[in-house]
């Protein structure tokens, strides 16, 4: 059993990264199909497919690498909000991560979106993730 899916699901695309892994396959939710559709809109992943079985489904992604230097595309994953240590913020309050050029996914009253898309709708709500 898994305590924080969210963590779980971060460290198996990270772990996958480091292996260079070309796909990465992890047990599906909807908060995880949300995650990684932001991920895919945001161009960090090539491309994703989710697969149901007889229990809960699995999402296959396929990590996205340079062509040149083999390096990939996602350089950080960081879990913000965990279950010890809840991090809410309001629209105002929204940290840029690495400047503006990353992003952080959030968790609000209207769906799962990235700090910007929240900002733009003036809802806050919990900051899962920083990506970059």
């Amino acid at each position: 059993m898994v305590t924080d899916p969210i963590a779980d699901y971060l460290t198996r695309i990270r772990n996958a990264q480091m292996a260079n892994h070309r796909i990465v396959e992890i047990p599906a939710s909807n908060l995880k199909k949300r995650i990684t559709e932001i991920l895919y809109d945001k161009g960090y992943i090539l491309k994703y497919k989710f697969e149901d079985d007889s229990k809960q489904g699995v999402i296959k992604i396929a990590l996205k690498y340079d062509p040149q230097t083999k390096e990939a595309a996602i350089h950080s994953l960081e879990r913000i909000s965990r279950p010890g240590l809840r991090s809410y913020a309001k629209p105002d309050t929204f940290r840029r991560v690495k400047n503006g050029l990353g992003i952080a996914i959030v968790s609000t009253s209207k769906g799962v979106m990235t700090d910007k898309e929240a900002k733009a709708q003036n809802v806050g709500g919990e900051v899962l993730c920083n990506i970059y």
